[in-house]
């Protein structure tokens, strides 16, 4: 089901620039957090991810939303040409210090500084919900994404069983906000993040948004019974000239 939006911190009319500033402000500790607070399932899902885009040595993969990069490394180490976007400086930069190896490039997820067709894969974690429109961030990376190349979208999703999916809900926004200040530099983030969340579309309306932005093949992969899905896509090869 569609979670209505909470009119809150996480309405998706959010602004840019603040979540932004919001991001630079938790750079230096953020992976740390995303770790604790998800009981350690950070890296696994990350797994799951790079092999659902089954990315070969040489070729060109986009990470957006890519924060410090830790969800571009696997891409980088398997011999990829990877590329780390990202709107927060903040978070570029801690990921540049820790990297320095790796290429990472400032751009707005709805307006990539990448030409046409530029990517073999696309990627991104965590972020397509943070960004102000949805829709036109899909259509930009199929626009940057090479005819029969593939779109992997891991973001937080629905718990498929009733009963787990209440539990997780309250557990986001009663539990997620203490824990965040024991370890985050701004758990007011973390209680943004938490409503974000609730706020996000299921399953089956991303995978009809990923449609609509004109990928083919749209399919999905639950993890830990639904917390968080993998939704996969091909952009339609060209066709030929008449």
């Amino acid at each position: 089901m569609n979670r209505p939006s909470t009119g809150s911190r996480a309405s998706l009319a959010k602004n840019p620039q603040d979540v932004a500033s919001m991001f630079d402000e938790v750079a230096d500790r953020y992976d740390l957090t995303n770790d604790v607070l998800s009981l350690g399932q950070t890296k696994r899902w990350r797994k799951q991810l790079v092999a659902a885009l089954a990315v070969a040595p040489g070729e060109r993969v986009l990470d957006l939303a890519a924060g410090t990069g830790s969800s571009t490394e696997p891409f980088h180490d398997a011999g990829a040409e990877a590329v780390a976007c990202d709107f927060s400086s903040g978070m570029l930069q801690v990921g540049k210090r820790r990297r320095p190896d790796m290429t990472f490039i400032a751009g707005d997820a709805m307006n990539l500084p990448f030409a046409d067709d530029s990517f073999d894969a696309v990627t991104i974690s965590f972020g397509l919900r943070n960004i102000v429109d949805p829709l036109a961030g899909l259509r930009e990376m199929l626009r940057v994404t090479a005819p029969g190349g593939r779109l992997a979208v891991m973001e937080f999703s629905d718990p498929t069983n009733k009963l787990f999916n209440t539990v997780y809900n309250e557990y986001l926004m009663r539990a997620l906000p203490p824990a965040a200040r024991a370890v985050s530099s701004n758990p007011e983030a973390y209680v943004y993040l938490a409503e974000s969340i609730r706020a996000w579309p299921d399953q089956d309306h991303l995978a009809a948004e990923i449609a609509a932005a004109g990928y083919a093949e749209v399919r999905y992969r639950n993890l830990t019974g639904g917390i968080v899905a993998i939704h996969h896509a091909i952009k339609p090869s060209a066709r030929p000239a008449s």
